[in-house]
């Protein structure tokens, strides 16, 4: 008895890694080397600015593409068809993120990452290369739901970095993604139309000038490839364990005898559920507080920057600024650089000190990277894909609402422009606001939870 005491003794008290486990060699080098793994921070942040920018690119052009494809009967009914466009890529979304984190707990990451990253590249294309409305539809619904990218990364973002760091790689996401929100408008804003701003090398003969949003689709998509290819040398973060089984399998015996199998044989196959079951994560109510409240101000940012491209490139006579696609890349990228600054410099240093919550709070623009550290932390490694792909599903659902409903409610608040109370556009900017105060409700206690152990 005293042997096998001291045997399960010698397997409790050392970590055991597995020789051609991906997991664990990212572990060992964790456990190895104390700095910052700056080749995986790198891997990460080209991989989800390539993610982001196809859905902020657009914003710029979009009022203008719906007009070329003469599917509005009236000027106003413009944004009504917009938010359609908008929407397509969340809804898409929306249906596959369970599935493709599922898939990322159960054959890796890197296998999802890699057929996102080409999936991205053809359809961006495509709807590049969009002549009719719903050709521009179906494109953004097959990119959304076929690049499941962004939730294996945010739980790629846990892994690759030691406990004291976790903060910073989920920041790297949030800063990859305000780079993205300052190179994708102005990307479309500066590119799109490209024969009736530089006619000088563009014709209007040429393909550019036959497909006026192509350039700025194509140039994404190529760094899109570009990732896709690099991507190839991304490490495995997943646990897979085919070796030393019948060891194991010793080990198990041992506790068996020592414990009884009855304790050991509950505790696995409890293990098991917790790792497996669907149930247990929405059950989970750290986990899913955070991911309502993210969807609160997720679909109040996408209503936003759709209404608020809308609104400035839309007529003065409809009371809006009437301004050019590069106007309204302009704006959207220098409100995404304050962003990104903010992200790259301030947010660790106040994360350490207030907390995810507290931090989250005080500006909005920080909820993100904060209730990004709530989901991760709620759940297990074995649990992180799927809870990442609820979570994406869940707020790409809201963001599918944001541009349908924002672009409705803004062709409405158009044709309202004489009445008395929050006439035209003034009714569609307080019901933002109103969204804003309620997610800002939302982060207090008792509805949002934090999780009471990091697991």
């Amino acid at each position: 008895m005293a042997e096998i005491n001291e045997v399960l003794l010698k397997k409790k008290d050392k970590v055991e890694y597995y020789e051609n486990c991906p997991g664990c060699k990212i572990d060992k080098l964790k456990e190895s080397s104390h700095g910052l793994p700056y080749k995986h921070l790198f891997f990460l942040f080209i991989v989800v600015l390539a993610a982001a920018l196809p859905i902020s690119s657009l914003f710029p052009f979009l009022y203008f593409m719906i007009r070329d494809f003469h599917i509005a009967e009236r000027e106003e009914d413009i944004g009504y068809y917009a938010g359609y466009v908008g929407s397509a890529f969340m809804f898409g979304r929306a249906l596959t993120s369970v599935l493709w984190g599922m898939i990322a707990d159960r054959y890796g990451r890197k296998p999802v990452i890699l057929f996102g990253s080409v999936t991205l590249v053809i359809f961006n294309t495509l709807f590049g290369l969009s002549t009719n409305f719903w050709m521009a539809v179906s494109t953004r619904f097959l990119l959304g739901s076929l690049s499941g990218i962004l939730g294996p990364m945010r739980a790629y973002a846990s892994e690759i970095c030691r406990k004291e760091y976790q903060a910073l790689g989920l920041s790297i996401i949030s800063t990859s993604w305000g780079i993205g929100l300052v190179i994708g408008p102005a990307l479309g804003g500066y590119l799109a139309q490209p024969a009736e701003k530089y006619p000088n090398i563009f014709s209007e003969e040429s393909l550019f000038g036959r497909f006026p949003y192509l350039l700025p689709c194509l140039l994404i998509s190529i760094f899109a490839l570009g990732v896709a290819v690099l991507s190839c040398w991304l490490p495995e973060t997943l646990h897979i364990h085919t070796k030393n089984k019948v060891l194991e399998d010793s080990y198990d015996a041992l506790e068996a005898t020592a414990y009884g199998p009855s304790e050991k044989g509950n505790m696995q196959n409890s293990e098991e559920r917790h790792q497996f079951s669907l149930q247990s994560l929405l059950k989970n109510w750290p986990l899913m507080s955070s991911i309502i409240v993210y969807c609160v101000f997720q679909l109040h940012d996408m209503a936003y920057s759709e209404i608020f491209s809308l609104w400035a490139v839309s007529p003065r006579k409809y009371g809006g600024l009437s301004y050019s696609t590069a106007d309204v890349g302009e704006v959207l990228a220098v409100s995404g650089f304050g962003l990104l600054l903010f992200q790259l410099f301030l947010y660790p240093l106040v994360e350490r000190f207030f907390g995810p919550i507290r931090t989250s709070r005080i500006g909005a623009v920080s909820i993100t990277t904060g209730l990004f550290l709530l989901q991760n932390r709620a759940v297990s490694q074995g649990e992180r894909g799927a809870a990442n792909g609820i979570s994406l599903s869940a707020m790409s659902l809201f963001k599918a609402l944001g541009p349908a409903g924002g672009g409705s409610l803004f062709s409405w608040a158009q044709k309202r422009q004489n009445v008395a109370f929050l006439p035209g556009d003034h009714m569609v900017f307080f019901v933002l606001n109103v969204i804003e105060a309620i997610g800002l409700l939302m982060t207090f206690k008792p509805f949002l939870a934090e999780p009471a152990v990091d697991k």
